[in-house]
């Protein structure tokens, strides 16, 4: 397969703000706790700077890769030949996605659409190296 119809079979994952909105909540929640000033200052910053984030990046999933992208410029890829497992914690709630590529490991913050990205992406692509709830 070349790259050009590997490109036409990407789908790039929606945003997600759920997980920006929610800090900068619980953030602002912060001055009733009577702590002082400076959490609630560096808790909303880093809750805004996510958001912000979650405006300008965008993943992009091919027949091969994971492609980020910032403000529709490709700035990492992650090729699936290189993955050895992947979960997403916390689907239900604003939570992390975990892969662990052959060299290293990556946790990014879900500020893109789970569902999208677990049942119709990652599972038609990489689902063998899911790693899967002991229920047992």
């Amino acid at each position: 397969m070349n790259k050009k119809s590997s490109l036409e079979n990407s789908v790039t994952i929606s945003p997600y703000f759920q997980l920006p909105i929610i800090l900068i909540f619980l953030s602002f929640m912060l001055l009733f706790l009577r702590i002082g000033i400076w959490p609630t200052i560096i808790s909303a910053s880093f809750s805004f700077f996510l958001l912000l984030q979650a405006f300008t990046l965008r993943i992009k999933i091919t027949d091969k890769d994971l492609i980020v992208l910032q403000l529709g410029k490709e700035i990492r890829t992650f090729p699936f030949k290189y993955w050895i497992s992947w979960k997403i914690f916390l689907p239900e709630l604003p939570g992390i996605f975990y892969f662990r590529e052959e060299s290293s490991p990556h946790l990014l913050p879900i500020l893109f659409n789970p569902k999208q990205l677990l049942k119709k992406e990652l599972i038609n692509r990489v689902e063998s190296l899911e790693i899967k709830n002991d229920d047992s």
